[in-house]
């Protein structure tokens, strides 16, 4: 293992914590209108009141730091082509069972590392012989890895940047899991480096319909089989994100600097954007106070500051083969997918097949877009059967285990 990995302590300074607190002292909040509290209009201004109001006067960051500082977290210099040195923070939880396999996870927004914190102790111990060493990296410009200055860092850079880490801690090949836009990177992985990333699960799939061209027989057999009572469901929920809820993925996708300002200079307004998103994509989560605001708290205190993270969605609708290689069809890959109802895209079984080679598929009766987080025992099972020794990808993970 490399030198130049060294261990991280999550120790925001003091003055940050002071300015934090002296914003919220300041905060201003919108006029009070009868229809505040409609979640239909945006996230409700009771909620909001009550979190900010804690946020200055009860919650206490420290304890916060302390419990994510009982994970095994570190930091390392990754060069990135183009871009120079990044410092990545990342989780890496070894297990102590022999054969046990490597397995980047990769969060998306608004998330972070933080996502596979209940997923450790799981996936840490041996069931049914299936273990695995969990690498769990802050993407660059989220939480505490780099930001970067250059336009540009884009899907390709991402893939490059947790490649390159997954090399650096000795894992010449391991196995992936991702959802949101650790769905778009684990692709981006399997697609550019195959000899490495030899199999990957996701729990988001975005996937037209099967085209006659690239999948003839998948295409008669959708065209002669109806959707299942579940598929039109998902269809539903993904039709309200897509007119309900898509709005901040086209500010972020478009304009990103412009929101950066709000973000910068109002921790509520970092609130009160990603509060809306936990509410609105979970499967009725009960959202403790201080789960909320850990989570939001380790956007405002990011290393490339809260605004960083929005970059990503603008870099990469404009990078010119993004979408065409996170749909693309990759026979190289195994590929496990996992649904659950809640979530903000669900699309029918024989789209995602459309994708590559389906070792593992399930579809969940409840749980929301943060599988990792709302259904952490179920996710970890997923995972094991995927991978383990009757599992669709054992062809290729029981390699793994000999490494």
């Amino acid at each position: 293992m490399a030198t130049d990995i060294q261990p991280y302590t999550v120790a925001v300074p003091d003055d940050a914590l002071a300015k934090l607190k002296s914003k919220l002292d300041a905060l201003d909040l919108p006029q009070h209108v009868e229809f505040e509290d409609d979640d239909r209009y945006g996230v409700p201004a009771a909620d909001v009141r009550r979190l900010a109001a804690y946020w200055r006067d009860g919650f206490d960051w420290r304890a916060q730091e302390r419990r994510i500082n009982q994970l095994p977290q570190y930091l390392t210099p990754i060069e990135v082509d183009g871009f120079g040195t990044l410092n990545i923070h990342f989780v890496h939880q070894k297990s102590a069972h022999s054969g046990s396999i490597p397995l980047l996870f990769c969060h998306g927004w608004p998330g972070s590392f933080l996502e596979a914190e209940k997923l450790l102790p799981l996936l840490k111990e041996s069931v049914n012989g299936v273990s695995f060493h969990v690498v769990a990296p802050s993407l660059p410009n989220f939480a505490f890895s780099d930001g970067t200055t250059k336009k540009g860092f884009g899907p390709h850079q991402y893939a490059e940047a947790l490649h390159k880490l997954m090399q650096k801690l000795g894992y010449s090949k391991y196995v992936t899991q991702g959802g949101d836009w650790g769905y778009m990177i684990t692709r981006r992985l399997g697609a550019e480096y195959p000899e490495s990333c030899v199999a990957s699960h996701i729990n988001l799939a975005v996937r037209g319909p099967p085209q006659f061209k690239e999948t003839p027989l998948t295409w008669l057999q959708h065209a002669l089989t109806p959707w299942s009572a579940d598929e039109k469901k998902g269809l539903a929920r993904t039709a309200w994100f897509r007119d309900e809820g898509f709005g901040y993925n086209q500010l972020q996708s478009t304009k990103p600097a412009t929101l950066g300002f709000a973000f910068a200079d109002s921790p509520v307004a970092v609130l009160a954007w990603i509060y809306e998103k936990l509410r609105d994509w979970t499967d009725a989560y009960p959202w403790t106070d201080d789960e909320v605001l850990t989570w939001v708290s380790v956007y405002v205190f990011a290393r490339a500051g809260p605004e960083a993270s929005a970059r990503i969605y603008y870099e990469n609708k404009h990078a010119k083969d993004s979408a065409a290689v996170t749909a693309a069809y990759n026979g190289r890959v195994p590929l496990g997918v996992s649904q659950f109802p809640r979530d903000i895209m669900l699309v029918p079984r024989l789209w995602y097949h459309g994708l590559g080679p389906v070792a593992f598929e399930k579809r969940h009766k409840d749980g929301g877009h943060f599988a990792a987080w709302e259904r952490p025992k179920e996710l970890a099972e997923d995972l094991r059967t995927m991978f383990g020794r009757n599992g669709g990808a054992y062809s290729v993970t029981k390699a793994l285990a000999k490494l």
